[in-house]
């Protein structure tokens, strides 16, 4: 059968008390001493008997020990204390953005026109005079937005009547290759029959006669008739001799 429990608590009967003082104490050193062999750790262990005898174990040397404890104790007390000081100056910069939202939130409500009846006559004209600096500046900002949309749009206008233009041109240039062009320019010189007031074998006789002649009264032009051809024939006609025109 396995044992029982041992209810802890102090055990009243001295004979009792001290074997069992004996006993554990024992095993609580050879525990002490597994742990430091087992695990590379540094142990030291102190024990005060009911009757103020000391008992004690290391691993290495029990003052080295000690000392380093104690070390490690002040630095805990000082990394306490930092965080402590850490944790307290948190707290203070906390309530002071606690202030400063309410004191914000406070300032927007009156710039709302809400919670005014906390402030005076020159609470009240200052805050007139922030709302009036305010309203200047979003106009400001308004009439620039206008006037940058205004241009864009004017830039949009000109872009699209160049657009517009271009594509007339084209629409234009291809009709003009798809259709036959209006009816061209005259490209001849005009031509006037000669007057038939002679036969023609006898305009011949008279051709070949007067071109023998220094002063030629038959002059042959390869061109529309000048002013003074029609004078020359005008004068002619009236005279009855005969005219030869091309």
């Amino acid at each position: 059968m396995g044992r029982g429990k041992i209810e802890i608590k102090k055990i009243e009967n001295a004979n009792s008390r001290q074997v069992t003082f004996s006993k554990r104490r024992s095993g609580l050193l050879k525990k002490a001493h597994e742990l430091a062999v087992l695990c590379d750790a540094e142990v030291a262990v102190i024990v005060f008997s009911s009757t103020g005898r000391l008992f004690e174990f290391s691993s290495s040397s029990m003052k080295r020990t000690l000392t380093r404890y104690q070390n490690a104790r002040e630095s805990a007390d000082t990394v306490t204390a930092n965080q402590r000081l850490d944790e307290a100056e948190e707290a203070k910069e906390i309530d002071f953005l606690k202030d400063e939202i309410t004191k914000l939130q406070m300032g927007q409500m009156r710039l709302q026109g809400k919670e005014l009846s906390g402030l005076s006559l020159k609470d009240l004209q200052q805050l007139e005079k922030q709302l009036n600096e305010g309203l200047l500046a979003v106009k400001a900002k308004k009439d620039q937005l206008l006037m940058e949309q205004l241009e864009l749009s004017r830039l949009q206008e000109q872009k699209a009547l160049l657009e517009n233009e271009s594509l007339r041109r084209q629409v234009a240039k291809l009709q003009g290759v798809a259709t036959p062009t209006e009816k061209s320019e005259q490209m001849y010189l005009e031509y006037y029959p000669i007057e038939r007031k002679v036969s023609p074998d006898k305009i011949a006789a008279l051709a070949s006669s007067e071109f023998d002649k220094e002063d030629s009264d038959v002059t042959l032009h390869l061109g529309p008739p000048c002013s003074e051809t029609r004078k020359r024939k005008a004068s002619e006609s009236e005279s009855g001799s005969p005219t030869v025109s091309p």
